[in-house]
């Protein structure tokens, strides 16, 4: 239950509203868009994100509710059961039954939704030459210009979304996605481009179905051809991206069926969906474009790590860190795969029991997606005060007896620092390595997301310590108990 009596006052006052208060559009307006943007700011933080998710979920109903209003659509109980069952047996079910591990995936199809809706509705709606009826016949051409316009942009945002998301989707799923190597792939793109241009100016001048099923096909190809092309390391920012699709083509399609309902939540969610693109291109040291570009852009070899693999038996570790003052722990996506946040709070207890400090060490973009790690280690009933993002804690390493390196890889790789070469070179990483010890746990030695070696495993303060994360986690705490 809220202990926060605002937060208990804002869902009472919208209670009473939408019950007692006659319909109207512009306070529904209001009332949406402020929960909406109430909701993203209290999932910025741990305290506070479970709340803002139910008011993110508060803010949506009335969404579809004033949706329903202003489009006067007929058949709205049949809507409304359709909305029932999705609801409550795809959405609820969903949402109970998902792994951790699964939750960019689940975003990616989420994404894809509100793409292929927004095709939909401008293909339903591509011939419509009373939009905005207006007396004056020269008026009346200037608003069905601009509905074109706006099917075009529905029709290509809308589809580009659909298909890049649902390529997303089987990249982070483990599926391999073709992809034609091209000599030239900018050109590719650029023709693509070039081709869905010259349709729209057709369509703009026939309002024909012919035109209407090209730029789908053509806007279709054009995401194939980005997203498969798209690196490992780089998903992460496409689903970002797409979300940010998602966005604008709500409100497009708002647009198109003059909802203005849509047309503001579609911008907060686009707008939203733009500023963490760029904060995790920040994160990244990488541009937009250059992500986009994918693996077009051509880089000499990587360095080849060079070294001794020392290895580290469960007793070991659990040695090291009961003579240690102050622990990190940095995790990365195998946490998640091992399941492995449970034993990891466990640990921070018995090691906190003895009074040795204990932290935990977030990179923007650890795991598939923002926050994913700080969501798993809340799961876990981790305390929120020790844990840190990257800016935070950088600079504590060197002061740092023992860093415990669970599933995480990219993330902490000296490469980005040392190596030119390197394709993540510039990027932002945790500097596991200043630690007096450093502790890796791996299945094996395989390269991580981006498919770069990690010279880190070589270094001579780390060791391996190989196995599944969940089991090897399990066996220290118990050699901490004995």
């Amino acid at each position: 239950m809220f202990t926060n009596k605002y937060l208990l006052g804002l869902l009472a006052a919208v209670a009473l509203i939408v019950l007692f208060v006659p319909y109207n559009p512009i306070a529904m307006y209001l009332m949406a868009a402020v929960l909406i943007i109430v909701s993203v700011v209290r999932l910025s933080k741990h305290e506070t994100a479970f709340s803002g998710n139910l008011i993110g979920f508060i803010g949506i109903l009335l969404v579809i509710v004033t949706a329903f209003f202003e489009t006067t659509y007929s058949k709205w109980l049949v809507a409304a059961i359709f909305l029932l069952v999705a609801s409550l047996i795809l959405g609820f079910h969903k949402a109970k039954t998902v792994a951790m591990t699964e939750i960019p995936q689940l975003v990616a199809v989420l994404n894809s939704i509100s793409g292929f809706v927004a095709c939909i509705i401008a293909v339903n709606d591509y011939n419509n030459h009373n939009f905005l009826n207006a007396s004056d016949p020269a008026e009346q051409l200037i608003l069905n210009n601009i509905h074109s316009i706006l099917i075009v942009i529905s029709l290509t945002v809308g589809i580009f979304t659909f298909v890049g998301s649902m390529i997303a989707f089987a990249k982070l799923s483990g599926y391999k996605v073709y992809r034609k190597h091209f000599s030239h792939p900018h050109y590719i793109s650029l023709l693509l481009l070039v081709f869905l241009l010259v349709l729209a100016v057709w369509y703009l001048k026939l309002n024909s179905l012919f035109f209407v099923l090209l730029i789908l096909v053509a806007s279709g190809l054009l995401a194939y051809h980005v997203v498969s092309s798209i690196g490992a390391a780089d998903m992460p920012v496409v689903i970002s991206v797409l979300n940010s699709y998602s966005g604008w083509s709500t409100a497009a399609t708002g647009f198109l069926l003059n909802s203005n309902i849509l047309i503001i939540v579609g911008a907060l969610i686009g707008a939203s969906g733009s500023i963490l693109s760029y904060i995790m291109c920040k994160a990244m040291n990488r541009s937009l474009i250059n992500v986009l570009a994918g693996d077009f852009t051509v880089t000499t070899a990587a360095e080849t790590p060079e070294g001794t693999i020392k290895e580290s038996s469960p007793a070991d570790v659990a040695q090291m860190l009961t003579n240690a003052q102050s622990v990190i722990i940095a995790p990365g996506y195998g946490l998640a795969v091992a399941q492995a946040q449970y034993p990891v709070s466990e640990l921070v207890n018995l090691l906190q029991a003895k009074g040795i400090k204990v932290r935990f060490a977030i990179h923007p973009v650890a795991g598939r997606l923002p926050g994913h790690m700080n969501v798993l280690l809340a799961e876990a009933n981790v305390d929120y005060d020790i844990v840190l993002g990257m800016d935070e804690i950088n600079d504590d390493f060197e002061q740092t007896d023992v860093v415990l390196v669970i599933g995480a890889n990219d993330t902490v790789n000296p490469a980005a620092e040392t190596d030119p070469n390197s394709p993540i070179a510039g990027m932002p990483v945790l500097k596991v390595w200043n630690a007096q010890n450093v502790v890796v746990f791996k299945r094996s030695m395989a390269s991580g997301y981006a498919g770069v070696p990690n010279p880190l495993f070589y270094r001579d303060n780390a060791t391996m310590c190989f196995g599944d994360a969940k089991d090897t986690l399990l066996k220290i705490n118990s050699e901490i108990n004995k």
